[in-house]
């Protein structure tokens, strides 16, 4: 479902029309960020400049279907998606315009932004291993590889293949050691699951606490939502269940990012431009990770989030996001071939 939204007026969102979407001094984001805090991160952009922001918000795919369909006609300005494979799928398709930006490219690090200058990242997040405390050593389950383990055969619990989150990380692997290897992997987590893929990736957290399965993979916000919760039945859900960092002793555990870029047909660039260098401002690099549980981009940010300073520090992979949207497509046709479905 699409939903139309202004920042300013909530209570007139759901009479918006796209003509609306023509406004001077306005901003028109489409997002498929879904997250209410959010809310304060556009606010205090229109506080602070007078742009308007017009969000029409839909999942990644719908959105992109959207800029297709109306071609340069579209409205927009901005997409703002989340994940590598998606980011380069609108690279890939056209729909952005490269920016120059002195502000995002003296704070954005390179690794979280296309070369061109098409996509840049403003939040990571880590996909991480969840296991069962009374059931599980946390040293059996340090690494990726050991999803494939046999001695963890029927244990591992996992959403799609196909959703961007699990191409991306096995975009990732594919970049580490090659499409044969990755492959073998994939093959080797297919064969290890308790059950087949379904559900988000709460639904695999507590598929592991319910004692459905063991292990799970799981973005690391997701984890975090849960140990902030005041719900007893969530509380129950943490005491049982433990998080690990992968791969620390290797590359690192794999991180996605939230990014944004500016659309071709932009009609308000200049605002566009504005909104990209406000999201790489250490107020709203704050917004994301307090209130969605993810990492700034900015590494100079500091953030006071309870969760996760309790996760620790970790070492994450440096490999570019941009080298892992150019694998997607290859990812995707591995987990196909291994039965990941």
């Amino acid at each position: 479902m699409i939903r139309i939204r202004t920042t300013l007026v909530a209570a007139l969102a759901a009479t918006l029309s796209l003509p609306a979407l023509a406004q001077d001094n306005a901003l028109n984001l489409y997002s498929a960020r879904h997250y209410q805090t959010d809310e304060a991160l556009y606010a205090n952009f229109t506080k602070a400049t007078g742009i308007r922001i017009n969000r029409i918000e839909a999942g990644d795919e719908q959105l992109i279907e959207r800029l297709k369909s109306e071609g340069a006609n579209s409205p927009a300005d901005v997409l703002l998606i989340v994940d590598a494979s998606r980011l380069h799928n609108a690279q890939h398709l056209g729909l952005f315009q490269p920016v120059r930006s002195a502000v995002l490219e003296s704070r954005i690090p390179a690794s979280m932004r296309d070369p061109d200058g098409q996509w840049f990242g403003f939040s990571s997040r880590a996909r991480a291993i969840v296991h069962s405390k009374a059931r599980v050593n946390a040293a059996d389950v340090s690494t990726y590889e050991a999803l494939a383990d046999p001695g963890n055969r029927g244990k591992v619990c996992v959403r799609s293949g196909s959703h961007p989150y699990n191409l991306s990380l096995v975009a990732a692997m594919i970049e580490h050691h090659g499409e044969a290897k990755a492959e073998a992997w994939a093959r080797g987590v297919a064969a290890n699951f308790a059950r087949a893929p379904k559900g988000g990736d709460t639904d695999q957290i507590k598929a592991v606490a319910a004692g459905e399965c063991d292990v799970a993979v799981v973005n690391s916000y997701y984890y975090a939502r849960l140990m902030r919760s005041a719900r007893p039945e969530d509380r129950d859900i943490v005491a049982k269940t433990a998080l690990v960092w992968p791969d620390q002793s290797r590359a690192g555990t794999h991180i996605n990012i939230s990014g944004a870029g500016v659309l071709r047909n932009a009609p308000h660039r200049e605002a566009a431009v504005k909104f990209l260098e406000y999201l790489a401002s250490d107020d709203a690099q704050r917004y994301f990770a307090d209130g969605n549980n993810e990492w700034p981009a900015v590494r100079s940010v500091v953030v006071k989030n309870p969760a996760l300073e309790a996760l620790g520090p970790f070492k994450a992979d440096p490999v570019p996001i941009a080298a892992l949207g150019r694998n997607t497509p290859a990812a995707q046709k591995l987990v196909d071939r291994a039965g990941w479905r």
